[in-house]
């Protein structure tokens, strides 16, 4: 079996998620795993499927046929997924704040000093309620690796929340 991991963009619609599907099930693939949302008028995605290897480039051409309705584009995916030892842990991060530009990169950028992996990433901006302007609010997922000492990952970022002004949450997942 090929795995593919499909990238997707296209107007937001009714029926959009319907079309991928059947032309992932009519050249016989799977569909494994996705996430995708509305983002400013546009539906986006990924989406990892299974296919016969023999069934892939079938796929892959009926796929580059939905031009115009969609962009999907098949990235290779890794036969067997990787998964990081069973010694790794998992932090919770959440935070809000008054959006401004840098918030992500600070928090990124901190994770990276510690060798931390994204695992999962949700943002969004809103209204704030009472004080008016837009917050900022993220939930991450994280990858601990052995030998990383998860209170030096806390220190360095409440170090940056308070930089950034913005409310953080860390908790083991």
């Amino acid at each position: 079996m090929s795995r593919l991991v499909l990238t997707v963009i296209g107007d937001d619609r009714a029926g959009f998620v319907e079309t991928l599907a059947e032309a992932i099930t009519v050249h016989g693939g799977n569909w494994e795993q996705s996430q995708m949302a509305e983002l400013a008028g546009q539906f986006a995605g990924i989406v990892v499927v299974t296919v016969p290897n023999e069934r892939a480039d079938e796929l892959r051409a009926a796929l580059g046929e939905l031009d115009g309705l969609m962009e999907v584009t098949a990235h290779p995916g890794v036969e067997e997924p990787g998964v990081p030892p069973e010694t790794w842990s998992h932090l919770r991060i959440d935070l809000i704040g008054s959006d401004h530009p840098g918030i992500v990169r600070d928090v990124s950028a901190a994770l990276a000093r510690h060798g931390l992996s994204i695992e999962s990433m949700a943002t969004e901006r809103r209204d704030a309620p009472m004080a008016g302007g837009r917050l900022f609010e993220a939930h991450l997922l994280v990858r601990v690796p052995p030998g990383v000492d998860p209170s030096d990952v806390r220190d360095d970022l409440e170090r940056v929340a308070s930089e950034l002004f913005v409310d953080l949450t860390i908790g083991e997942a």
